[in-house]
């Protein structure tokens, strides 16, 4: 027999299939160890054969071979030709996707505990008092844990009753289970509304089905019941959110509902934790995996339904090799499997709306929230007036006045701000200076807890200057406001107030969204301040008041989603208040009130903001009109950069001479943000009519990456800094 093989190896001059002999323990979708150039390396079996193109004498054996059963699925093989195709990027890369890193890089392994299984009648000598005493238990017991029962009546005791017959030792793999609430969940009735829901998904022709509904709305039970649908006939699910933090509370929902079915899948597991979970869905103990963007590569055979909540949110497109989009691994998974894949969100895409208008998708709507309750009133706070009444605290008087009533009423708030640390940049007031990251173009954030500057991008710690470096002047001033500084004065405000704060400084640990919101939900604080991940998803029935700070600050990002970013922000972060019981309350602050993407907002009209927007768009041909296309150069320095840049604006222009019609911007550039890490950036921006020329323009990327710089191509880039 012989193994077609691809080597770990990612580079292109590689990227082909090896022949090795191998026998019958070899099967496709193994991991092997192969001798190539001298040394013995990890390979992946794509397929296995019984005669080879090579002459006998001229192939080696395999070494080694590591999985039981193979660890990729036979889906992934069509997954891995599709992306190393559609990306241009060696299919090694690709078949990382699909396997825990750890596990590839041998790092982490299955845990066995030993165990000890009532075996045979013996007798045992009266002086031995130890050994009858683990006897009897043993045989009372009938299968008990080796350790415990070794501390308990002594390592020897217990060995000698093994060795005289009268218990078996074995082991049984152990599974590192990730936090998660288990239970049994009360049956929900389904709303008219979501049963229609669950109709119209079942009996659409078509694969995509877009479910439009209101934050409150129960889309959540929706996606549970096609879940179950799929589980009763056999089959599994993939289910994505796009927040960590998201994930053990939509876990203990599934688990709830599934019991061990479920299995999680992210990276803020432990090494251990994501293995015994991939493991467990590879094997079939698990029929369901939940997790973020990486679990669209969960090993499950014969799915029967993926959802991804929040379809609209960025994080679903990598931003590192293969830069690939959620959505389209998703289609890929859902055509092979003929199964439906379901997107929901409050706030669509625009992208996704349209292509449900347009009769891609089966669109389905959901006006109405299921505690009949209306959505929470949003009360739009000038900032403009509150400075001009000689207020230049961080809070509007409305929103004090409302966190008192709240707190009062023993209410929990929301403070939203997209920003995290004390305040964003530190200024010199007397030359001007800006604090800025030596690796990175981009000014440094102030943590107070910890007094320095922090580089948001790279990680780096500076010390906090007591002069400006520039001018020798101690006039330094913090511009802006961050999570820390918000903490700070809400304390001042309100001493009595038990606040808590999420963001990325506040859950890098292990467990660290977890432990945050079960504090919250356990209702062992009042107040919770946070970025992004407390905007979307999160259910707190106590949760009656929200507050955005600087509403309108993602508007002048010179981004052409600008508007839509924050429409749908300000409608995802509104959407945590007034969620059971009581109405709910949300204080907006802003700069720019009279701006027509906060109108549209504050009366939660997405129909309206979507007509103004996609007419936008088709008037400047943006996408969906048009595909905008990114290709990045990055190198250790100008010079190698340059170089690049050149060789590839000469090629791209060359195919715009030849294809004028395709083109309807082309542009060489510094990037908005000129270094990261140290690798200075450069691009090359482009609107296309359509994707004809989009195989040449990777062609074009991969000539010209090399050694010295890296050429990659971006698709409808999540973030054009």
């Amino acid at each position: 027999m012989y193994a077609q093989v691809i080597v770990d190896i990612a580079h292109s001059n590689v990227d082909r299939i090896f022949e090795y002999s191998c026998g019958e323990d070899v099967k496709a979708g193994c991991r092997v160890k192969v001798p190539f150039g001298g040394r013995v390396i990890d390979g992946f079996v794509m397929a296995v054969s019984p005669v080879s193109s090579f002459p006998p004498e001229k192939i080696k054996p395999v070494s080694g071979v590591y999985d039981e059963p193979p660890a990729l699925v036979p889906e992934c093989f069509d997954l891995v030709q599709a992306m190393a195709k559609r990306y241009r990027v060696p299919k090694a890369v690709c078949l990382r996707l699909f396997i825990p890193s750890e596990m590839r890089l041998g790092k982490v392994r299955e845990v066995y505990r030993k165990r000890v299984k009532f075996a045979n009648e013996i007798t045992l000598s009266k002086s031995a008092v130890k050994q009858q005493q683990f006897y009897d238990f043993l045989k009372a017991e009938g299968d008990v844990d080796y350790t415990i029962s070794a501390d308990q009546f002594g390592r020897g005791a217990v060995n000698a009753v093994i060795e005289k017959g009268g218990g078996q030792l074995y082991s049984v793999r152990v599974n590192r289970t990730p936090t998660g609430d288990c239970g049994q969940e009360e049956k929900k009735i389904l709303t008219p509304a979501q049963q229609a829901a669950l109709n119209s998904i079942k009996n659409s022709a078509q694969t995509v089905q877009l479910i439009h509904g209101v934050t409150g709305s129960g889309k959540t039970e929706i996606y549970l019941n096609a879940i179950a649908a799929a589980v009763q006939q056999g089959k599994t699910a993939v289910f994505l959110v796009p927040e960590i933090s998201l994930t053990p509370q939509m876990l203990a929902q599934l688990r709830r509902r599934f019991g061990g079915a479920a299995a999680i899948l992210h990276s803020g597991l432990s090494a251990g934790e994501r293995f015994d979970e991939w493991w467990r869905l590879r094997t079939g103990e698990a029929k369901i995996a939940i997790g973020a963007r990486s679990a669209i590569f969960a090993p499950l055979e014969n799915l029967g339904v993926i959802i991804i909540d929040e379809e609209h949110d960025s994080s679903y497109f990598s931003e590192s090799s293969p830069r690939y989009s959620t959505l389209e691994i998703a289609k890929l998974r859902a055509e092979y499997n003929g199964c439906k894949l379901i997107l929901g969100s409050a706030t669509p895409s625009i992208e996704s709306y349209s292509a449900a208008k347009s009769g891609q998708y089966n669109l389905i709507t959901l006006t109405q929230r299921i505690n009949g309750k209306p959505l929470p009133q949003i009360e739009i706070a000038d900032m403009r007036k509150e400075v001009k009444r000689g207020n230049n605290t961080v809070f509007s008087q409305a929103l004090r006045e409302e966190l008192k009533q709240t707190l009062d009423g023993g209410r929990q708030a929301i403070i939203f701000l997209n920003r995290r640390g004390y305040s964003h940049t530190v200024i010199c007031q007397e030359c001007g200076y800006v604090a800025k990251c030596e690796n990175c173009d981009v000014s440094l954030a102030y943590h107070s807890e910890e007094n320095c500057l922090k580089c948001h991008y790279c990680g780096a710690k500076y010390r906090m200057p007591r002069a400006c470096p520039e001018c020798g002047g101690l006039h330094l001033r913090y511009g802006g406001t961050g999570t820390q500084k918000v903490v700070a004065d809400l304390k001042a405000a309100f001493p009595k107030a038990r606040v808590l704060r999420m963001d990325n400084d506040t859950t890098s640990g292990k467990e660290g969204h977890y432990k945050i919101l079960k504090q919250f939900g356990d209702r062992e604080a009042d107040i919770l301040v946070g970025t992004q991940m407390i905007a979307k998803g999160h259910d707190f029935p106590s949760v009656t008041l929200v507050g955005i700070l600087d509403a309108d600050m993602s508007l002048h990002f010179s981004d052409y989603r600008a508007g839509e970013r924050t429409f749908q922000l300000i409608t995802q972060v509104s959407g945590r208040s007034g969620r059971a019981g009581e109405a709910g309350k949300v204080v907006l602050q802003t700069s720019s009130p009279e701006n027509y993407i906060l109108r549209y907002a504050v009366n939660y009209d997405y129909t309206g903001f979507y007509e103004n927007e996609i007419a936008l768009r088709e008037t400047t041909q943006f996408p969906p009109f048009s595909l905008i296309v990114r290709v990045m150069v990055t190198a250790d320095s100008d010079e190698k950069a340059l170089e690049a840049l050149k060789g590839t604006w000469f090629d791209i222009d060359g195919l715009r001479s030849k294809n004028p019609d395709q083109f309807i911007f082309l542009n060489k550039m510094h990037s908005p943000i000129k270094k990261i890490q140290g690798r200075v950036r450069y691009q090359v921006l482009m609107r296309l009519v359509g994707d004809k020329l989009l195989e040449d323009i990777y062609d074009i990327s991969v000539k010209h990456t090399s050694s010295e710089a890296l050429v990659y191509v971006e698709e409808n880039p999540a973030n054009l800094s």
